[in-house]
């Protein structure tokens, strides 16, 4: 195994695990972080470099997993529970319009905004809106119409989900458009958070393993070593990720992620504009 690409697969997978769940877009990092490191080359393609990129995520998703397993457990044995049935229902509808709109954007979206220039203009808008959520919220957490996760109507699942859609742009943060999208629709931060992650579980799930269908041709045996580094760090880095994001919020907001979201932005922009970092698209 090339220890340096293994080195490389170890910190794109910590950064993955480090940036899905918060609201600063783990796609836009991977984009940064492999144009950065030069993460492709030799035999391990560009093509394969999306294919490692698909794999790791299943990490952070098997870490998000099992940090709140109960609640899942609870939910697929107990169906006939009138609570557990309205949980299941409004996370399936939520994950719909995310699921449309990929499938018939994807190819689009991935030809004309997977570059790290339109990432960084992503990153810099969606802190915008985050600001601008935060400022309009700051006095309503304690009293928003939805305090948990299952006081949320069917309505208000269709609603967070189309917020969700949004993070099809890279840059956006799906996170962060869901976290967003459902306070301005009444949740609480700490629901809007907490509902994020259950709906990252079927989205996340769903597009690795679309993804992963359409790219099986690029999947080699040769190629497992990497991918499970990558998978491990995703992981790990996911999961410690995940239990200081639920610490943080019961005393803080987004708006640090936000003022970060647009000085990343703006280091990217003006090294390439200075030419003293050739972000490769």
């Amino acid at each position: 195994m090339d220890i340096i690409l293994a080195l490389k697969a170890l910190i794109m997978g910590l950064v993955e695990g480090f940036t899905e769940f918060l609201p600063i877009s783990s796609t836009g990092h991977l984009i940064l972080a492999g144009s950065l490191l030069k993460f492709t080359g030799g035999a391990f393609t560009e093509d394969k470099a999306k294919v490692f990129e698909i794999v790791i995520q299943a990490g952070a998703i098997l870490a998000v997993m099992w940090e709140f397993r109960a609640r899942i457990v609870a939910v697929l044995t107990g169906l006939n529970d009138p609570r557990q049935q309205k949980f299941a229902i409004n996370v399936i509808v939520a994950f719909l319009p995310a699921a449309v709109l990929g499938v018939l954007f994807n190819k689009a979206i991935k030809a004309h905004l997977f570059a790290p220039l339109p990432v960084a203009l992503a990153f810099i808008v969606g802190a915008l809106v985050i600001l601008w959520v935060e400022r309009t919220h700051k006095h309503s957490n304690a009293t928003a119409r939805i305090q948990s996760v299952d006081d949320m109507t069917v309505a208000d699942a269709l609603k967070i989900g189309c917020a969700q859609a949004f993070a099809l742009i890279p840059g956006t943060s799906r996170s962060g458009a869901t976290i967003m999208g459902a306070m301005l629709f009444g949740m609480s931060r700490q629901a809007a958070t907490e509902f994020s992650f259950f709906l990252a579980i079927p989205t996340l799930i769903g597009a690795t393993v679309y993804s992963l269908y359409k790219e099986r041709a690029l999947l080699s045996a040769a190629d497992l070593p990497l991918f499970g580094i990558g998978s491990v760090a995703a992981f790990v880095s996911a999961f410690l990720c995940v239990r200081w994001l639920l610490r943080f919020i019961s005393s803080h907001d987004f708006t640090g992620f936000a003022w970060y979201r647009i000085l990343f932005g703006l280091v990217v922009l003006g090294t390439a504009y200075a030419g003293l970092v050739v972000w490769a698209d």
